[in-house]
């Protein structure tokens, strides 16, 4: 199993960034993908997740409204895009999956990328 990110960088507050996480070898369809953020000095937490068994998707209450994550199926990649950006939203953001459904708690996911920074300043 292997997860890649890559998309993160530098913007202005209010600025748009997609991250991408590239998948392979896993079945897609059986498992949740989940992006994770960790700031400096804070916990990781959840960004957001998708289902790829129900077709659910959740976002943590500090991100509704302005992330929207998406996949495609046939390149077996998951995006977050991610719009009028802000300080608050600079951390290292990683994606994982794990069989099944979604969960909030990192310490449920099997498998990880190496992460890409995000920076929100001016």
């Amino acid at each position: 199993v292997q997860l890649v990110e890559s998309g993160g960088g530098l913007v202005q507050p209010g600025g748009s960034l997609r991250l991408t996480c590239a998948t392979s070898g896993f079945t897609f369809d059986y498992y949740a993908i989940t992006w994770f953020r960790q700031a400096p000095g804070k916990e990781r937490e959840g960004v957001s997740c998708l289902s790829s068994r129900d077709g659910i998707t959740n976002y943590g209450d500090s991100v509704k409204g302005r992330f929207t994550i998406s996949r495609d199926n046939a390149k077996g990649t998951v995006y977050l895009q991610m719009n009028s950006l802000e300080p608050e939203d600079t951390a290292v953001y990683y994606c994982a999956t794990r069989w099944g459904f979604c969960n909030s708690d990192y310490v449920e996911y099997d498998y990880w990328g190496q992460g890409t920074q995000v920076t929100v300043s001016s």
